[in-house]
């Protein structure tokens, strides 16, 4: 589902949805962990990073993008990725995925949160080979105050970034386009941020064609 001003062209989102199908059928590695940004593989080639608060289902949306159960490890535990995991997509390598920390789990550990923050912040900085960040919001709760705070940051970097809601099947329709409508106008205050919103069940696989499509156009 997207928010959009026009309806495009149906043949032309099929052929786009059918291209970024192929791309995500094909090679698709995990790489590594990287606990500093030193660790990263050097920035050859376009990435995407997924940031959202903790919990708030990037691992399920990464396990459900690519089409692999458990590519992305999942917990029921706030904040359990504490590295920015790293996954080769293409043959030969085409783009790569980033999965950053989870942010705003308050429970955590004050020296955990700043080396999460230091990064995470480090890598939106100064990382050339970053294309776009995908923001997940929980499509149950909306922009919180966390997240506002990184949409900041996102401008404040110039990184262009396109939010995403997740756990769309949690609510009734009704109440997400409430919340779709909510959260795009918010994010039309920010000047770093993309025009469309995506909105997206990790279980159900609503928007994951789409999400396919709008990665695939972000490194082409």
């Amino acid at each position: 589902m997207t928010e959009a001003d026009a309806p495009e062209d149906p043949k032309a989102l099929a052929y786009r949805l059918e291209t970024a199908r192929r791309v995500f059928a094909g090679r698709i590695e995990f790489l590594l962990s990287a606990p500093k940004l030193e660790f990263l593989p050097e920035p050859k080639v376009p990435e995407i990073a997924f940031a959202g608060r903790s919990n708030v289902g990037k691992s399920s949306l990464l396990n459900a993008l690519t089409g692999r159960a458990g590519i992305a490890r999942t917990s029921n535990t706030p904040g359990r990725t504490q590295e920015l995991n790293v996954f080769d997509i293409g043959d030969p390598l085409a783009f790569r995925l980033i999965d950053m920390p989870g942010y705003g789990y308050a429970e955590a550990p004050k020296d955990i949160v700043r080396e999460w923050k230091a990064l995470v912040f480090d890598y939106l900085r100064g990382r050339a080979a970053l294309k776009r960040v995908l923001l997940l919001i929980d499509a149950r709760h909306g922009v919180k105050p966390v997240d506002a705070e990184i949409m900041g940051l996102l401008d404040k970097a110039a990184v262009s970034y396109q939010v995403v809601l997740t756990k769309g099947d949690k609510i009734k329709p009704s109440a997400l386009a409430g919340t779709l409508a909510a959260v795009a106008t918010i994010a039309r205050t920010h000047p770093a941020a993309f025009p469309h919103l995506l909105a997206t069940s990790a279980e159900k696989g609503d928007g994951i064609a789409e999400l396919r499509a709008a990665v695939v156009a972000a490194v082409s």
